[in-house]
């Protein structure tokens, strides 16, 4: 019988066996959230379970079934605009994570890696991570796929010059990580060639490059803003899905779980071990 790696698809025999083999567990927790008009709404979903089902057959580690839902209010929009877009409450997010991590901690687990590829999921997670560690002494560590501004990994794959910002928000990366999940969820007729501005109503002052949280003023960008996804992102696209192509979406996908993998190799070096592992809140 073929090794299963998705909890989710194991018998607790099966589980009881892992958690022999290894004290390391990954989190895959993606969105579903409005993208562009061309990629739909479970884009970060796709590629965080993409990547994280090769790493962990690289790294022979068991994953838990992925979280489609994240923390995404920035793009509901207003009503009927981010139409299918659903989010939790930054509150209720770090509850969810908080709960799977202590049960997995509870059967034996010591380290933790949570996956995600959606950047707004890193925003209410420093408290969660930390508290976790307070609680019980295991390893726990966010894992954001290479992406947005921070694509150093697989910068020999996209094409996209820095302009075209070609990681962020249904761009080039985006799209070609979809095609290469299945091509049939792309509808590239409806694709449009976008960029990040400031928010209109912040007047010519502003200006904005990207999907970050912040904005530039007078060459600065020092400056949070609370901000609307469709204030800065007139199409939910931030880059040029036209570069897109299955083959590079599949390369992202192997370059990123090698990636994650290797991090994982050095997490089972690391000598956590847990003190409290009963989850006595769990009712």
């Amino acid at each position: 019988m073929a090794k299963r790696y998705n909890l989710l698809e194991c018998s607790f025999v099966d589980a009881q066996e892992w958690f022999k083999e290894t004290d390391t567990v990954l989190v895959p927790v993606g969105s579903c959230e409005k993208h562009g008009a061309h990629v739909p709404l479970g884009t970060d979903s796709i590629t965080t379970i993409s990547v994280t089902e090769r790493a962990a057959k690289l790294a022979n580690v068991p994953h838990t079934p992925l979280l489609p839902f994240g923390y995404s209010p920035h793009h509901m929009g207003e009503v009927g605009e981010g139409c299918g877009t659903i989010t939790l409450a930054a509150e209720t997010f770090r509850r969810v994570l908080h709960d799977i991590a202590r049960s997995l901690i509870f059967h034996g687990a010591n380290k933790i890696v949570f996956v995600s590829h959606h950047g707004s999921n890193t925003k209410p997670i420093d408290e969660l991570l930390r508290k976790l560690r307070y609680q019980t002494g295991a390893f726990v560590a966010w894992y954001k796929t290479p992406t947005e501004r921070e694509c150093e990994v697989v910068k020999g794959i996209i094409e996209g010059p820095p302009e075209e910002t070609p990681g962020w928000h249904a761009g080039e990366m985006e799209t070609a990580q979809v095609m290469a999940y299945d091509e049939s969820l792309v509808d590239m007729s409806r694709a449009v060639n976008d960029r990040a501005h400031a928010p209109r109503w912040m007047g010519p002052e502003f200006s904005k490059i990207d999907g970050t949280a912040t904005v530039k003023f007078r060459g600065s960008e020092n400056i949070i803003v609370p901000m609307e996804h469709h204030e800065y992102s007139d199409h939910a696209t931030i880059g040029n899905p036209f570069r897109g192509t299955a083959e590079k979406g599949l390369k992202l996908f192997d370059k990123e779980a090698e990636h994650l993998a290797a991090f994982i190799e050095e997490v089972k070096k690391f000598p956590f071990k847990v003190e409290n592992r009963d989850f006595p809140e769990r009712a």
